[in-house]
């Protein structure tokens, strides 16, 4: 995320005042009194002046109350919330939130990803670094006027990455949920790209099929009993059903790959994205759906996805 310090600014205090016997300035040639020593230039200065901080709101206080709340990066979270604060009385709600353990992304409304920023809110699936892999992947196989589809989209994250690297890709993005696809829409405003809402590809224009040049997929793939172990912040706050991917995880991945083929032109391709240890068996899926698959891993990003090719 884009890390920078901000504080607020306010507009000098201009307005009439009646004036009082200290503020009437000395005939010419008079001695200025004792008590008028400061000049006119200070004290504009002191009135152009922002307000103080209030001390608890401080970059140091703050990053110390989530600290004590138990946020690792307590500094960098404390710089992100008086960035997006637009006054203190925000910045002490949003101190609150973070402290009371609501995600950071849903308290200052984006998290980053491949560079841009991402708006996000309560319920929408954050978008992950690891996904950065299933962008990588797909950018290679891409050139401008291709026909791209993101299943699965969530807030668009995907799409709005290979838009920014791709000029000119005709887009369509779908999602079930429709919090999601408002966050969606937003993302992808101002480019070309469709948004759409529905289940997988019923959500998507039947003119598509056969047509598709890459198909790019993050579909919940946590195993249904593994949910439970899930760091808070995701199993508290963002929605089930872009969590759960069924008992093994991999119950959309199936559906995916199984009509996959009946929408790619030749020669397209499938990505998806899985664990690694779900890898070998999506292998298998792509493969039985006529698919030709390559598995892709990333150690940095502790990122897998598998990518299936229709024949040429």
């Amino acid at each position: 995320m884009e890390r920078r310090a901000a504080g607020w600014t306010r507009s000098p205090d201009f307005s009439p005042k009646p004036a009082s016997p200290d503020s009437v300035a000395p005939a010419l040639g008079e001695p200025l009194p004792a008590n008028r020593s400061r000049t006119y230039s200070g004290v504009m200065q002191e009135r152009s002046r922002p307000p103080r901080t209030p001390p608890g709101l401080t970059l140091p206080a703050i990053a110390a109350r989530l600290r004590a709340a138990g946020c690792v990066f307590a500094e960098d979270e404390a710089r992100l919330l008086r960035s997006a604060a637009a006054s203190p009385a925000q910045l002490g709600g949003m101190v609150e939130r973070r402290a009371a353990g609501d995600p950071l992304e849903y308290v200052i409304g984006w998290g980053e990803f491949c560079g841009l920023r991402i708006a996000v809110g309560p319920g929408v699936f954050v978008p992950r670094h690891r996904t950065e892999l299933l962008v990588r992947e797909a950018v290679a196989l891409l050139r401008p006027g291709a026909v791209v589809v993101d299943l699965c989209c969530g807030a668009g994250a995907v799409g709005a990455a290979l838009v920014a690297r791709i000029p000119g890709i005709e887009l369509h993005a779908a999602d079930i949920d429709p919090r999601a696809v408002g966050f969606a829409r937003r993302n992808l405003d101002g480019s070309a790209a469709s948004v759409h809402q529905g289940d997988l590809y019923a959500a998507l224009p039947a003119g598509l099929r056969g047509r598709v040049d890459v198909i790019v997929c993050n579909p919940p793939y946590v195993p249904t009993a593994e949910i439970e172990t899930l760091p808070r912040e995701a199993r508290l706050f963002e929605a089930a059903a872009a969590l759960d991917g069924g008992s093994d995880g991999l119950a959309l991945v199936r559906r995916v790959a199984a009509e996959a083929p009946s929408w790619l032109a030749r020669g397209g391709h499938l990505l998806v994205e899985c664990s690694e240890r779900q890898a070998p068996v999506a292998v298998e899926v792509f493969a039985g759906c006529g698919l030709t698959p390559r598995p892709a891993s990333d150690a940095d990003l502790e990122a897998t996805a598998v990518l299936g090719s229709m024949p040429a």
